[in-house]
């Protein structure tokens, strides 16, 4: 990497602060963690029985941060960051990742974004250079941002052609509203073509720092030589003694949703819905029981959604629930999709099966089942690099702490069937939504 910031720190080394190890046991490995001077933090996890590495360069930043005149910013962003740096292009940055065999991506999810690659461990020192090269040195020009447009616009549209897709944007819409978790990560047709690049830059300038970012890394990974590559990457940057940026807390959840129901009309084959209700935030204790609640509603092929619409009767190919946490709110949904003469049915079952929960609970075998399900996906979504550094980034930015995966699942052995009926009575008997896909009128919509 080149500029200032690489040759600040070739001629006055950035002091290290105290490093803390967070885990060390058969199931997280070796877990450590620094804060830098300036606020940047370094997690990293050792993984000895792997040959690759996964580094990621988290911002606290998404599109629940927007307003709506420049809603989409982030996502834009993500985009462009990718067309060149100061001493970089396009081409030679996908050119040095191709050449070792690597791959780099980028996400954007409403209260973050992640920019990571996957690379042999021999070829960490590389990942680190062109990550922060992106992340510190992006050029946002006016050229690039008009060619970018386009592709923007063309994955909003993508997203539209897909009815499973565009239902759960349009169920965010209905649950919350016209506010920034209502508002759909890529942003709109109309703000997308308004965005300039004064707007853009500006978001990257003023969001793009030290104590907003951390960088985590997992795999054949040594926490001193991550320190050592990142500290000389971000240079001057890591000067001033600023803090990590605080926790996000959010505004308290909403009792009820924005609307009762939202409507994408479409010419579609199966009427694709969403019916849900607010939920707990992610800081909420009760989200292991509501876990165990989602997995035993929605969450598999033995769930009881599962087996009484598709096993017994046949009508839909599929259907599932799912919990969905950010700070301060949340939902609880049940997706489904069918042909629409089955709509009415399908929509009877669900909320049939729900306020049978709500009234008595689940058994305690469906507990036990439930509480298995959730470790066991825990533990096999941990066997590769790459969700072990995501697990990394989301404990630092949105839990502000990082658990051994031993505490997380004990956490979950501790979910009873009292704990699972009172989560049930309360999210099931709050007021519910509904997100619609397929081909009805806005006056079809109450009847259903």
């Amino acid at each position: 990497m080149s500029g200032s910031g690489a040759g600040a720190a070739a001629s006055a080394p950035v002091p290290v602060g105290d490093t803390v190890l967070l885990d060390l046991d058969e199931v997280g490995g070796r877990v450590e963690r620094t804060e830098l001077p300036g606020g940047l933090r370094v997690v990293t996890e050792t993984m000895p029985g792997v040959l690759s590495a996964t580094l990621g360069i988290w911002v606290g930043v998404g599109s629940r941060d927007e307003d709506p005149t420049v809603a989409g910013s982030s996502h834009f962003l993500e985009h462009l960051l990718f067309k060149g740096t100061a001493s970089r292009s396009a081409l030679e940055i996908a050119t040095a990742m191709d050449a070792v065999g690597g791959e780099m991506n980028a996400f954007t999810a409403k209260e973050h974004t992640c920019y990571y690659a996957n690379v042999l461990a021999s070829d960490l020192p590389l990942a680190v250079t062109l990550l922060s090269d992106l992340v510190t040195e992006a050029r946002n020009t006016a050229e690039d941002l008009e060619s970018e447009r386009t592709v923007v616009l063309e994955e909003i549209a993508m997203r539209d052609d897909e009815p499973s897709d565009a239902v759960h944007d349009l169920f965010a819409e209905t649950l919350y509203g016209d506010t920034p978790l209502g508002r759909s990560v890529l942003g709109s047709t109309r703000s997308i073509e308004n965005l300039t690049r004064d707007d853009v830059d500006g978001w990257y300038r003023s969001r793009y720092t030290a104590p907003s970012m951390v960088v985590t890394a997992a795999g054949r990974v040594d926490h001193r030589q991550v320190l050592d590559l990142v500290t000389a990457a971000f240079g001057a940057r890591l000067g001033g003694g600023q803090r990590p940026a605080p926790l996000r807390t959010g505004d308290a959840s909403p009792q009820k949703p924005a609307r009762s129901a939202g409507l994408i009309a479409r010419r579609t084959e199966q009427t694709h819905l969403l019916l849900g209700t607010p939920a707990m935030g992610r800081l909420d204790d009760r989200r292991y029981a509501a876990a165990v609640l989602d997995a035993a509603v929605g969450g598999g092929m033995s769930s009881r959604l599962f087996q009484e619409i598709r096993e017994k009767r046949g009508l839909v190919y599929s259907v599932g629930s799912s919990l969905t946490h950010y700070a301060g709110a949340g939902a609880f949904s049940v997706y489904a999709g069918c042909s629409k003469k089955r709509v009415p049915e399908v929509l009877r079952l669900i909320r049939g099966e729900l306020d049978r929960v709500a009234a008595d609970g689940i058994t305690a075998e469906e507990v036990a089942r439930g509480r298995g399900q959730l470790k066991g996906g825990l533990v096999l979504g941990l066997e590769d690099t790459g969700s072990r550094m995501s697990r990394l980034g989301k404990s630092e930015l949105s839990y502000g702490e990082y658990l051994p995966v031993r505490e997380v699942l004990d956490r979950i052995d501790a979910v009873d069937e009292e704990q699972v009926r009172a989560v049930a009575a309360e999210l099931f008997t709050q007021e519910t939504c509904l997100a619609v896909v397929g081909p009805y009128r806005e006056s079809d919509l109450d009847r259903l």
